[in-house]
C-alpha cells in the first residue's frame, strides 16, 4: 500500500458570508465560532481541519449536528469551496483542477451516498443504479449488466424493473449503495447514509457495507452523528466540534483514551463490552497455561460470556491459529470502566 494518503486534508477552513476572505485572519488569531458570528455574521463552518484518509479504509467522520462533518464531506468533491486550505486526492491538488477535470474526477474518482436516497422517481431500479454509467456515456447493455451485477450483490435480484416508490427505505438505500458500487470508483462518500432507516434496518445497512468492504477495500468517508455507528464502521474516526478536530484515530483507542472531557461525555454511555475488542486490552504472551482461547477480534462481552463473569481466568488471544498475547479478566474488568477527568 502507498504512503500517500488517498485523500489529504491540510489546513483546511471554511468561513461561509459574504466577506468570508477577510475573517481568515480573525480565525487565524483564534477567533471562535460564536464570536465570529456576533461580531461579524459569519459562520466559521471548518477550522483548520487536518485528516489523512487511507485508502483502502472507512474514515468516519461524526460529531453533533452543527459540528461541521457534512461541510466537510462536501469539501472532497467541491460541492463546497474552501476558505482556505489543500484538498489532494492521491496527491493531486483538487483546487487546481479545470472545471472539465473536477466534473471527470466526480464521475470516475468519487460516488455519493445520501441520506435521503436521490433516486430518480421515474426511473426504475436498473436504470437508477446505472445512471452513474449512463452520465459517463457507457452503452446501456453494458451499464445495465453492471447495474444488475451489484443489484443482486446487495440483495436486491429481481427488483430491477420496480421503481423507488414501490421499495421499503432499507430497500431504496440498498438502490443507492449499488449505484454508487457501479459507478466503479475508488472512493466512496457517505453522507448520513444510514440515519433515516429504522433501527434493524439501519444495523443490516452497516453489516451488509462491512461485509462489501471486507472484499472490496474501498476508500470510504462516512458521516454519521451516531457513536454507536461510528465506532462499529470506523478504522479511522474523527470527531468534530464547531469546525475543529477535537480528536481522531483508530476507535478503540479513542474509546479508551479520550482526549478531553467533551470526548469523555461523548463516549460516556457507550455499551463499552459490545464496542471493545480484545486487541485493545490484551498484554504480552507471558504464561504458559490459559484457560482457553479467545481471536483478537472478539469483543469483551463475548468473554464476559465465556468467563461466566469469573475475573480469575486469563486466556490465550490468537490472531487465527497464531498466538499473539493474552487477556486477564481483570484487565477487561477495568477497560470497562469509562475514564473520569482528573482520575490517575
Amino acid at each position: 500500500m502507498s504512503d500517500t494518503p488517498k485523500v489529504r486534508l491540510r489546513g483546511l477552513y471554511k468561513i461561509f458570508g459574504a466577506n468570508h476572505k477577510e475573517m481568515m485572519p480573525h480565525v487565524k488569531a483564534g477567533m471562535g465560532k460564536p464570536e465570529l458570528l456576533e461580531k461579524h455574521g459569519h459562520v466559521l463552518g471548518l477550522q483548520d481541519i487536518n485528516v489523512d484518509m487511507q485508502a483502502g479504509e472507512i474514515t468516519v467522520v461524526m460529531g453533533l449536528s452543527g459540528s461541521g462533518k457534512s461541510t466537510l464531506i462536501r469539501h472532497l468533491n467541491r460541492l463546497i469551496d474552501p476558505t482556505d486550505g489543500e484538498i489532494l486526492v492521491d496527491g493531486l491538488d483538487v483546487m487546481g483542477l479545470s472545471d472539465d477535470a473536477l466534473r471527470k474526477m466526480r464521475q470516475d474518482k468519487m460516488s455519493m451516498v445520501f441520506q435521503k436516497f436521490a433516486l430518480l422517481p421515474h426511473r426504475t431500479v436498473l436504470q437508477n443504479a446505472a445512471m452513474a454509467l449512463e452520465v459517463q456515456g457507457v452503452d446501456e447493455a453494458t451499464r445495465n449488466a453492471a447495474g444488475a451485477k451489484w443489484l443482486a450483490r446487495v440483495g436486491l435480484d429481481g427488483y430491477e424493473s420496480h421503481y423507488p416508490a414501490q421499495l421499503s427505505g432499507g430497500m431504496q438505500q440498498r438502490v443507492g449503495i449499488a449505484r454508487a458500487l457501479t459507478a466503479d470508483t475508488d472512493i466512496m462518500l457517505m453522507d448520513e447514509a444510514f440515519s433515516a432507516l429504522d433501527p434493524l434496518i439501519r444495523t443490516d445497512m452497516q453489516n451488509l457495507l462491512l461485509e462489501l468492504q471486507e472484499e472490496l477495500h474501498k476508500t470510504i468517508v462516512f458521516i454519521t452523528h451516531d457513536l454507536d455507528e461510528a465506532l462499529k464502521l470506523a478504522d479511522h474516526l474523527v470527531i468534530l466540534k464547531d469546525g475543529a478536530v477535537v480528536q481522531q484515530g483508530e476507535p478503540q483507542g479513542i474509546l479508551l483514551n479520550p482526549a478531553d472531557p467533551y470526548i469523555e461525555d461523548f463516549v460516556s454511555d457507550i455499551n463499552r463490552a459490545r464496542v471493545l475488542r480484545v486487541k485493545s486490552v490484551m498484554g504480552s504472551l507471558t504464561l504458559d497455561s490459559f484457560a482457553g482461547d479467545v481471536q483478537i477480534g472478539d469483543n469483551l462481552e463475548s468473554l464476559i460470556a465465556l468467563s461466566g463473569g469469573d475475573t480469575a481466568h486469563t486466556y490465550r488471544v490468537m490472531d487465527g491459529d497464531t498466538p499473539v498475547g493474552q487477556l486477564d479478566m481483570r484487565d477487561l474488568v477495568k477497560a470497562l470502566v469509562p475514564r473520569v477527568s482528573g482520575a490517575a
